[in-house]
């Protein structure tokens, strides 16, 4: 393998990655199924531009999955951990015993060799960690029930990634080969089945003895860029260590993480290797469309689809039925089933290791990695379905269930969203005395908003019929406060063509959200960094000298103008015109204020000056 060939498919994969993500983006699809198209587009069906070095480059970018282990330890505190140790053995463990004898016997049964079929099950229990996390991290719905469930289970699958790479060899009848020995075969007989806990114990030892030391050490040279090859070294160091002791290199480099939570140099380590974690992600992702062997497919397409139905199909039931036994909530049950059903990343490294012992055919072998690619890449559209589709209706149902216990109590005012924003309006509606229908996704927000004494309902609104339920029918206003402007313009879509009679007042963060939603008929926009900034410049106008009144008549005099450039604006931008007269708007702010300098006058702090217009 030559370096330049290994740079030129690292250089075509970043640029598939760089040009269909976006592309996917606009149309309200993840970011994976972006990676995973523009992979086989590139691949050796379509346009052939991958060489030799695909392989190369997916176990390089394997480190990306490592990486974001990593940064999920980091976020948990090992108090955390030890409360959901019952939940990562009892559902972890019941995933992948039912999945496992599930498909051995319907494998067995479509007469599948004893041993094929269980190596084929083993390797297709495991689910995809990089996909599930991505997808939870994109949604941000990693601390719901959900998240928590997907986590667990993920956990415990990584943590059996180690038995079942020592029970292949016992399957084949073989001892592993020279080059997968490993440190923990020079241990005594009697002490190698004690390697997690003996991993584990010396990563507890590192962490507290090693790790903050080190760092320490590296931060007082108070070179940004020595903590940045220290937090990388740290990983992969770890992750390496823990494949040459025999154990999961990726739960490593999670336990790794777990033991810096509680560290100072938490925040800064997130930092260092959020970017690296994205980009080998983003490379990971495009290399799984590339092996994609469309010829294989092509050869026997009966076989390798009624496998991958099979083995989403049985996925699904085994794990909305743990789901069900663990008493989790409908919609989030199902959230976990589909995010879970595909076949994970670990099964290409499985099912290559099962080639090397002679257990799999070089034939079977190409068919299992394409239906694991398969799976893979069906797994963003079967959370799509969820969300557009199975969510909605289960949510619309639980709601008129609840209706019987606890109906919504039906006000005249909407509020849609209720973190800091939001409860900021609502707690001063409160305080005269208006009511209001609150609605909240976030579960955890929901609870403790209760606690405190307000009547919030858990609900998301940009699914259809729950503006409905909460009765926006017979409402008059509706405020929009979610944090993430494709909600909030989802909503508004939705309620000005289902609820003409509503007046909706709504949150941008920016002017750019401000244009879209002025351009869409809403008149009440408030841009939630306008006030603090202008706030800011009027302090640092008193602290130059300038009198207070004064600062403060320049402050409200640039409210004014700056909310009719932005009126103004929104139009241009129609005409994408919007550079050059917002060069223009600039000037004319400021030549209204150099003139206002000069006046006190009070009429001109009127609204309905004619700069206005």
């Amino acid at each position: 393998m030559n370096e330049t060939s290994l740079a030129l498919t690292a250089l075509i994969f970043l640029g598939a990655a760089i040009i269909m993500v976006p592309l996917v983006r606009k149309l309200g699809l993840s970011a994976v199924i972006g990676y995973i198209l523009g992979g086989i587009i590139i691949g050796p069906f379509c346009l052939k531009l991958t060489g030799n070095d695909t392989d190369d480059i997916m176990h390089a970018a394997e480190f990306g999955v490592i990486m974001l282990f990593f940064l999920v330890g980091l976020e948990i505190e090992p108090r955390k951990f030890w409360t959901m140790r019952k939940r990562i053995i009892g559902m972890g463990l019941s995933q992948m015993v039912l999945t496992v004898v599930s498909l051995f016997l319907i494998f067995y049964v479509a007469k599948w060799r004893p041993d094929q079929a269980l190596v084929a099950a083993l390797c297709f229990a495991l689910s995809s960690t990089a996909i599930v996390l991505q997808t939870l991290k994109e949604k941000n719905i990693f601390r719901t029930q959900a998240g928590e469930a997907s986590f667990s289970i993920l956990l415990f699958q990584d943590i059996a990634v180690i038995p079942i790479l020592a029970l292949l060899p016992i399957i084949a009848k073989k001892s592993a080969d020279e080059e997968n020995q490993i440190l923990l075969q020079y241990l005594p007989d009697w002490l190698q089945p004690f390697s997690i806990i003996l991993g584990v114990a010396a990563l507890i030892f590192l962490g507290r003895y090693v790790f903050v030391p080190f760092l320490r050490y590296v931060s007082r040279s108070g070179m940004n860029e020595l903590l940045t090859a220290s937090s990388l070294f740290l990983v992969i160091g770890v992750s390496e260590l823990m494949y040459a002791v025999g154990l999961s290199p990726a739960l490593g480099a999670f336990l790794a993480g777990l033991m810096l939570a509680n560290s100072e140099f938490r925040h800064e380590l997130e930092s260092q290797i959020e970017p690296f974690k994205g980009l080998l992600l983003a490379v990971f992702f495009v290399s799984v469309g590339s092996t994609i062997n469309f010829f294989v497919i092509m050869q026997d397409p009966m076989f390798i689809f009624s496998t991958v139905i099979v083995v989403l199909l049985v996925k699904l039931l085994v794990l909305y039925g743990i789901g069900k036994f663990f008493k989790l909530k409908i919609d989030q049950n199902f959230l976990v089933a589909f995010a879970l059903s595909q076949i994970g990343e670990f099964a290409f490294v499985l099912v290559n290791y099962s080639t090397q012992l002679y257990l799999l055919s070089p034939q079977l072998n190409e068919q299992l990695m394409a239906i694991t690619a398969i799976t893979m890449c069906v797994t963003p559209i079967l959370l799509i379905i969820n969300e557009k589709f199975i969510e909605p209706k289960k949510i619309f149902v639980k709601n008129m269930e609840s209706e019987s216990h606890e109906p919504i109590k039906k006000q005249r005012i909407i509020i849609v969203g209720f973190g800091f924003f939001g409860s900021t309006v609502g707690r001063l509606l409160r305080s005269t005395g208006t009511k209001a229908t609150i609605l909240d996704n976030d579960a955890r927000r929901v609870n403790l908003l209760r606690s405190n004494g307000f009547k919030v309902y858990y609900g998301d609104a940009t699914k259809p019929g729950m503006l409905r339920s909460a009765g926006a029918e017979t409402a008059d206003l509706l405020i929009l406060c979610l944090d993430n402007f494709e909600s909030n313009y989802s909503i508004l879509e939705y309620a000005k063509k289902n609820f003409p009679q509503l007046k909706i007042f709504v949150r941008a963060k920016n002017r750019l959200e401000a244009y879209d939603f002025l351009n869409n008929g809403v008149d009440n926009i408030y841009r939630e960094t306008l006030g603090t900034a202008v706030d800011m410049a009027v302090d640092v106008l008193k602290a130059t000298g300038m009198r207070a009144y004064a600062a403060r008549r320049l402050g409200r005099r640039f409210m004014l103008i700056d909310k009719a450039m932005v009126r103004k604006l929104a139009k241009e931008q129609l005409k994408d015109q919007v550079t050059f007269t917002l060069k223009d708007s600039l000037d004319q702010e400021a030549k209204l204020l150099a003139e206002d300098s000069h006046s006190f006058d009070e009429s001109q702090w009127n609204d309905n000056e004619e700069y206005l217009n």
